[in-house]
């Protein structure tokens, strides 16, 4: 499994959640999630390996005895396809790449994406994208015109696959956390991951007091 994640650095992450919580806690936010995520993925440790790959070096996540990587200069569609056909290349029957922005993410959705013996698994997201990819196989054309960041990127890597003969699987939805509206739902989940409750409250937490 691969872990695709920004560095937490304030104003190039979480742009939109900026907008209404500031940069410093969007980054904040983004390095909870990130970090709880990682936590549940160590959790399937006999199942699969896990590496953590960033947009550029960071000691961010550093308590995680994880393997790290840096990702390859380009697109997404470039970073993602790399990623994929190298751990492949490495003899590993399937790779996983999974982004950081789901901290909720059910495990058995991550269990029914590895239990897939389709070419291409995806977890499709509420917004049209998806928060994880699993393939068996994969081919370089397989994300041809895909429009990154909008409402068809499920469907257009779908539809990108299958011209490539790679057979699909569509796993079980979930949401991304990018928008205030979605850390509104985020917020209102019974049972938050450690970091990312931390976080989410701390401002809600009263002021320590002073002593006389």
């Amino acid at each position: 499994m691969i872990l695709f994640a920004k560095a937490p650095v304030p104003g190039h992450v979480k742009t939109r959640l900026a907008g209404e919580v500031g940069a410093g806690r969007a980054a904040e936010l983004h390095r909870a999630f990130v970090a709880d995520t990682i936590a549940k993925l160590c959790e399937f440790k006999d199942y699969a390996d896990l590496e953590l790959h960033t947009d550029i070096p960071t000691d961010a996540w550093s308590e995680f005895d994880v393997a790290r990587d840096l990702q390859i200069a380009g697109n997404l569609q470039l970073k993602l396809f790399h990623a994929l056909r190298r751990a492949l290349d490495a003899g590993r029957p399937q790779a996983m790449i999974l982004g950081g922005d789901s901290p909720t993410l059910p495990h058995a959705h991550i269990r029914r994406l590895l239990a897939s013996p389709a070419d291409v698994a995806l977890g499709p997201c509420e917004d049209g994208g998806y928060y994880a990819i699993a393939c068996r196989r994969v081919d370089p054309r397989m994300f041809a015109g895909v429009e990154w960041a909008t409402p068809n990127v499920l469907e257009q890597t779908e539809r990108a696959a299958r011209a490539c003969g790679l057979s699909l699987e569509r796993g079980d939805l979930w949401y991304d956390v990018d928008s205030p509206e979605d850390l509104v739902s985020l917020a209102a989940e019974p049972n938050l991951p450690q970091n990312t409750a931390a976080v989410i409250f701390a401002r809600r937490l009263p002021a320590p007091k002073r002593p006389f």
